[in-house]
């Protein structure tokens, strides 16, 4: 029997949306897969060195500082994977600037996917017997950089966190601007003010996607010009399914800029060509800011990049920041253009 005071009223439980549960579950998938990361770097700040065999160049005392701090680095933007998690499965979540959601989502998307397209090739081609190669593992002095259940480890857990985090922004996303990218590309207005630039700038953005896509095709094929000693000396089919996976995410930038600027298979729906160009221009932005920032760190005159790897890392960041800034304004203009034909409907 329940009772209520007098002059209360009971007030029903909120409705369920539909994809609350499976939220829940991908958010602590999500979190739970940050741990083993996360506990391993806290680890290594604190001194230890699990994971790091001897003569490992990690283990130099020379070296303590810039662990510290490129470490506490790495943490912060795996703590930020549980900041994100929860961000998009809370009701105040949905109340959030657009700019704290999907910018977050689009750097993680940025970092995680070429991982997670990367890791299970080069397992594969190990396991079809076309050699392993260091694949960041070598110190490139002879010793091992690493031991090798630590990756196995961290790309294991960054590949659930990028596949729970996809599955939790495409929920938040349909709840949230499901709108913005219904129907098939020839729904999409014949003219309008995106066309007059559009066109040009889908040019531009894969001209210059073409840079980077030339640049690591030739090193993935096995040439070596433009690529600093250490690189050189240490590639192997690793460095190759790596090298050929910045290529993968170039060519589906430009064909998914290319299709929504030419009207380019008409029957798809636009959901197809909006997430190539998202996917791909944060592969290329992410990864290419990261290995300049990895260069500017390098304190080995061997690991120094060369002018074309400078380049190279330079242009593809530029491209994943265009597509960014393209994106955000076709949706803008998709936003208005619907607000404006809900004011003029009867």
């Amino acid at each position: 029997m329940t009772h209520t005071l007098p002059g209360s009223r009971t007030r029903p439980a909120p409705a369920r949306t539909p994809g609350d549960s499976a939220g829940r579950i991908l958010r602590a998938v999500a979190i739970l897969a940050c741990l083993p990361y996360i506990g391993l770097k806290i680890a290594w700040m604190s001194g230890s060195h699990v994971g790091m065999p001897e003569g490992s160049e990690l283990r130099d005392p020379s070296r303590q500082t810039l662990m510290v701090v490129v470490n506490g680095l790495s943490v912060l933007m795996d703590a930020a994977v549980v900041v994100l998690a929860l961000l998009l499965t809370r009701p105040w979540g949905l109340r959030a600037p657009v700019w704290l959601t999907a910018l977050p989502a689009w750097v993680a998307c940025g970092l995680l996917a070429p991982i997670m397209a990367g890791f299970p090739a080069q397992l594969a081609a190990r396991a079809l017997g076309f050699g392993g190669g260091d694949g960041g593992r070598s110190s490139g002095s002879g010793g091992t950089f690493l031991a090798e259940w630590v990756f196995g480890m961290v790309y294991g857990g960054f590949i659930v966190q990028g596949l729970a985090l996809g599955g939790l922004f495409a929920l938040y996303a349909r709840r949230r601007w499901g709108h913005l990218w219904r129907g098939r590309i020839a729904d999409l207005p014949a003219r309008g003010a995106d066309r007059a630039t559009g066109r040009p700038a889908a040019v531009v953005i894969a001209l210059l996607t073409a840079v980077p896509a030339a640049v690591h095709l030739l090193w993935a094929a096995g040439a070596d010009a433009g690529l600093n000693r250490y690189r050189a000396q240490d590639r192997g089919s690793d460095f190759s399914v790596l090298e050929g996976t910045y290529v993968l995410f170039a060519l589906i930038t430009a064909l998914g800029v290319l299709m929504l600027a030419f009207r380019v298979g008409r029957p798809v729906r636009l959901a197809v060509p909006l997430g190539l160009a998202c996917v791909g221009s944060a592969a290329l932005a992410c990864w290419g800011g990261w290995l300049l920032l990895a260069g500017l760190t390098a304190q080995n005159a061997a690991k120094e990049p060369t002018a074309l790897m400078n380049l190279t890392y330079a242009v593809q960041m530029t491209v994943g920041l265009l597509v960014l800034t393209a994106g955000g304004r076709f949706f803008r203009e998709r936003g208005a253009a619907g607000h404006a034909a809900a004011h003029r409907a009867p």
